[in-house]
């Protein structure tokens, strides 16, 4: 299998690079092309995969490339994990939402928004060559806003593109390790997540970031009801410390971990206020210090480098909303990584034919939410196979979350008629529906600052 990784020269490519080492199927990646668009990343992130490879038996040939075309021609599946304006756009996009007093998370609310006016045009473009010199390849979409972006690419790629994010999967393990740490599962369950083989059947819906899990069918029996009758056994893993066990009783369900942003807004914006520092400041001044560093250091330097660092980019992953639920610290098990590279393998060797697999994706909602859109992008369980991806029947959207869901789809398309049309007033209306921006006049100021600080808006007029 050819695989043409876009983005090639950031910073979390070798944790696809380390899973796919681990492969040993027929359908493994023989070819890994490396597309980025700064060639300085590029050739540090080469020499850190020499480390990584060098003692491999039989290691996929890594093959660098400046050329999209070059990367992707004859690619039998697309992984692409670009951010346009790098570190520094969220960064920027931080301290745009802090002057105007709003929550600047990258994926959500206006940094969600102005991520994704950058990203749109360069991820169609993207799309239409995926489409031309690869028509038979899938492209998987790593790029946030996930669904925002996943829902444009499909304009040129149809249902061969399908959005990943590793969060959902991510809360079922951790939800099911507290039912196999109390005796109700067996061992090995929350492991086996995510493949054709497991028995677990996850009833989760809604959009990416933005998504409820309720329920976790094992051998025909809803075993959540166990857990969340448990204060203790709720506040025992992340997102039942992030939340509390009152709330999520109450919800009646497990919220994904981006919905602190919503139901704990003053919270992580007083958090946000506190800081000396924004995340997106930090992990911009950490990413330049690595590269820096692993240009000048050995084989076996940089990659201790390498590990270091990623495990302090994991330690303070959303840490304004940890710090806001009274200062948590992430579990050992959740700093190993994100998981999002074994979601892409598995989605891989689906599509191969091999293992079907059953994820959480991003994928055309057809007629699995009926409250929105048939040709809309939402998140809910799959069977993958050689077919692609197929929705599978889920509760619905609980009452309590369906007008929250409906108003960001509504923002969500908004943006994409923004970005298609060059139309800044559908990028301030975006912008002022959203339920994390408060109000007209504050989504005008924060556009304009978007429009004076990113050149790669200067197509909204």
């Amino acid at each position: 299998m050819k695989l043409a990784l876009l983005g090639g020269g950031g910073f979390r490519v070798p944790l696809v690079v380390r899973t796919l080492l681990a492969d040993t199927s027929e359908a493994r990646v023989r070819e890994l092309r490396l597309h980025d668009v700064d060639a300085d990343r590029l050739r540090a992130m080469a020499g850190i995969l020499e480390v990584l490879t060098s003692e491999h038996p039989d290691p996929p040939r890594v093959v660098l490339s400046d050329s999209l075309e070059e990367a992707v021609r004859g690619a039998d599946v697309v992984f692409s994990a670009i951010r346009v304006g790098g570190t520094e756009g969220r960064a920027a996009d931080e301290r745009i939402a802090r002057s105007v007093g709003i929550i600047g998370q990258e994926t959500t609310g206006f940094g969600g928004i102005s991520y994704a006016l950058r990203g749109l045009p360069v991820a169609r473009d993207i799309a239409r060559t995926v489409a031309d010199l690869a028509p038979d390849a899938w492209l998987i979409n790593f790029t946030n806003p996930a669904g925002i972006i996943t829902e444009a690419s499909r304009e040129h790629l149809g249902d061969r593109v399908i959005g990943i994010c590793d969060s959902p999967i991510g809360l079922a393990r951790r939800a099911l390790s507290v039912l196999e740490r109390r005796g109700d599962l067996p061992a090995g369950t929350a492991r086996d997540v995510g493949t054709g083989a497991s028995p677990v059947r996850l009833d989760y819906a809604g959009l990416n970031h933005l998504g409820w899990l309720q329920g976790v069918v094992v051998d025909g029996r809803d075993v959540l009801p166990r857990l969340l009758a448990d204060p203790e056994a709720i506040e025992s893993f992340e997102e039942g410390r992030l939340f509390g066990a009152e709330w999520i009783r109450t919800l009646g369900c497990i919220p994904n971990e981006y919905l602190h942003y919503y139901y704990f807004a003053r919270e992580v914006r007083e958090a946000d206020a506190a800081s000396d520092v924004t995340r997106g400041v930090y992990l911009a001044r950490q990413q330049s210090e690595f590269y820096s560093r692993a240009a000048g250091a050995d084989g076996a330097e940089v990659q201790q480098l390498w590990e270091r660092t990623r495990r302090d980019r994991e330690a303070t992953y959303m840490a304004s909303s940890r710090e806001a639920a009274g200062g948590i610290e992430r579990e050992e098990e959740d700093l190993e990584s994100g998981g999002y590279d074994r979601v892409a393998l598995a989605i891989m060797h689906a599509v191969a034919g091999q293992e079907p697999a059953q994820l959480i994706l991003n994928v055309r909602n057809g007629s699995t939410l009926p409250q929105l859109p048939a040709d809309a992008v939402v998140e809910v369980p799959c069977r993958v196979d050689a077919h692609g991806p197929e929705p599978l029947e889920v509760s619905g959207l609980p009452g309590h979350a369906l007008g929250l869901v409906q108003t960001v789809k509504e923002v969500e398309r908004t943006v994409i008629r923004a970005s298609t049309t060059g139309s800044r007033d559908l990028a301030v209306e975006a912008l002022a529906l959203h339920p994390l921006v408060d109000g007209f006049g504050v989504a005008r100021r924060a556009l304009d600052a978007a429009l004076d600080t990113f050149p790669q808006l200067a197509y909204l007029r």
